[in-house]
């Protein structure tokens, strides 16, 4: 059984405030001496990151663990967040575990097999465990998630069947929703997508992929969603994090003027 809820609290405080949060994302399969991990992940402890978030497509036990380690090295207090591509991403050295169920595909095993075979183990652990409908929309190309998942994203000019899809997983009870055009995706969701599905929803919405520079943060603030996830686009541009993150302080401190 879930110990606590204190960061889908975090989540939901983002919310009910307007205020909005940013999530880095490290994939593991990418952490090495010579990758910049540590780096980022100085940068992200230093300017105020809300969430680190820890997984990909590809990445085994031992990757995730390196990687977690590294995050812990510089902050503690910082949550630290699973968004596992599959079993072998899941350690008890984290704080939560985002429990990705693929609503937006037709693979069963991404949307309950996995899932039954790692309940037992995570209901002995300490993870904060946060249910999630995970949508892939289409970003302009094959992404890694999409090729393992063998999944057809939705469609980037439909956000009915967005809303559709997000509304399916409010009724299942899901708690928070994940928009994802992919790492490396050439272009970001689409605001009227981010803006119908958060029309839809009652749950913290988190939207990532193509975010590779601070004004498409905003854009996507703008329209909805509660916390942008960053990745790809800081491990090339290492200042789209302070960027992103000013952005989001100017933001925030908006919504404190009367």
């Amino acid at each position: 059984m879930v110990k606590n809820s204190k960061i889908l609290e975090q989540f939901i405080s983002l919310k009910k405030s307007g205020k909005k949060g940013v999530a880095l994302l490290i994939d593991p399969e990418k952490t090495n001496p010579h990758s910049g991990t540590q780096e980022l992940i100085k940068s992200a402890s230093k300017y105020g990151i809300d969430f680190f978030f820890v997984g990909g497509s590809l990445g085994d036990a031992f990757l995730v663990e390196e990687t977690i380690r590294l995050i812990k090295l510089e902050s503690r207090d910082i949550p630290l967040v699973l968004f596992p591509g599959n079993m072998m991403q899941v350690s008890e050295n984290a704080d939560g575990l985002l429990f990705l169920s693929l609503i937006s595909g037709r693979n069963p095993d991404l949307l309950i097999g996995q899932h039954v075979l790692a309940a037992p183990s995570l209901s002995k652990s300490n993870l904060e465990i946060m249910p999630t409908g995970y949508m892939l929309v289409d970003g302009g190309g094959i992404t890694s998630v999409q090729y393992i998942s063998q999944t057809v994203p939705l469609p980037h000019n439909k956000p009915e069947l967005a809303v559709a899809t997000a509304l399916a997983g409010k009724f299942l009870g899901l708690s928070l929703f994940y928009l994802d055009a992919g790492s490396g995706a050439n272009y970001p969701v689409p605001a009227e997508m981010i803006s119908a599905v958060n029309e839809a929803i009652e749950g913290p919405l988190i939207v990532g992929g193509g975010i590779n520079t601070a004004t498409k943060a905003k854009n996507a603030w703008e329209a909805g969603a509660d916390v942008v996830v960053i990745g790809n686009g800081a491990e090339k541009n290492p200042d789209l994090i302070t960027g992103v993150l000013h952005y989001a302080k100017i933001f925030n401190a908006s919504l404190n003027v009367n």
